[in-house]
């Protein structure tokens, strides 16, 4: 096993009430990571009293925090990516949780596959059947297109080869939403991408996938940046106008149903 080849990146703002339960989801894994990276992204909480104590606490891990001013996630992240010195990285959010066997299953799963590039998995027990006509096994190559259709790509579910940030560059730190779908997208379209259809990851606490907190409660421009990914796969050329046209209205009536569950989530 290679996991002393990956670097681990968290992004963190404001989150003293969650990362230290993502730390220890990262120390408790069955095999451990080469190193952790820590972007503080200008918190005026005590989120980096917490991470100082818990690298004090724990030498054995390669931990280190970096502080910067507060720029936004994508930033934040991009941080963590040009310094990373493992062959590959696994993004986590600091309000997120991996299992404890969740390094573990993707390097095994990669040793076993070594034409992937990318490899995410499911989460909060979520199990992936099908898509339109698309079926899924418990290893599924995705392509672009998939995720223009279902964004089945969760970051802190994600570990990657270092090198393809280097060959298709960085996370678009002027997109405040969906910016992961702008690099994942970009990424699926020349890279081998998979879906391990096994959940290894709690996010936000088990909260409901969008509507409930952080960025991702803000449904509208969510929609807008979502908007903002099909137009960049038609510029691309990874769709055709009339697919363009297909997956824009598509878009609009899966943020309307979005909306709706959301004010019946609230009402009861």
């Amino acid at each position: 096993m290679y996991a002393n080849s990956v670097s681990v990146i968290i992004p963190m703002y404001n989150s003293a009430k969650t990362i230290l339960n993502t730390l220890i989801s990262v120390k408790n894994q069955t095999l451990k990571p080469f190193e952790v990276i820590v972007i503080d992204d200008g918190s005026t909480d005590n989120s980096t009293n917490i991470v100082e104590n818990f690298i004090n606490e724990n030498k054995e891990l390669n931990l280190f925090l970096i502080r910067k001013l507060n720029g936004g996630v994508s930033t934040a992240r991009n941080t963590g990516l040009k310094i990373a010195k493992g062959d590959w990285v696994a993004l986590l959010d600091s309000d997120d949780e991996w299992l404890p066997n969740k390094l573990f299953r993707q390097i095994e799963v990669i040793q076993n596959n070594p034409q992937i590039d990318f490899l995410g998995t499911t989460r909060n027990n979520e199990i992936i059947n099908q898509i339109l006509w698309k079926k899924f096994n418990l290893l599924t190559k995705i392509g672009p297109k998939c995720l223009l259709v279902r964004f089945v790509f969760v970051v802190p579910t994600t570990i990657f080869k270092t090198k393809i940030i280097h060959e298709i560059g960085y996370f678009d730190e002027k997109q405040k939403y969906a910016e992961e779908g702008d690099l994942f997208i970009r990424i699926s379209n020349k890279y081998n991408c998979y879906l391990l259809n096994e959940s290894l990851v709690i996010t936000g606490g088990g909260k409901p996938h969008f509507g409930q907190s952080g960025l991702s409660s803000n449904l509208k421009e969510m929609e807008i940046g979502e908007l903002k990914n099909i137009n960049t796969a038609y510029k691309m050329h990874i769709i055709n106008y009339l697919e363009y046209i297909i997956l824009d209205i598509f878009s609009v009536l899966k943020y309307i149903r979005r909306e709706l569950i959301v004010k019946r989530r609230n009402i009861c």
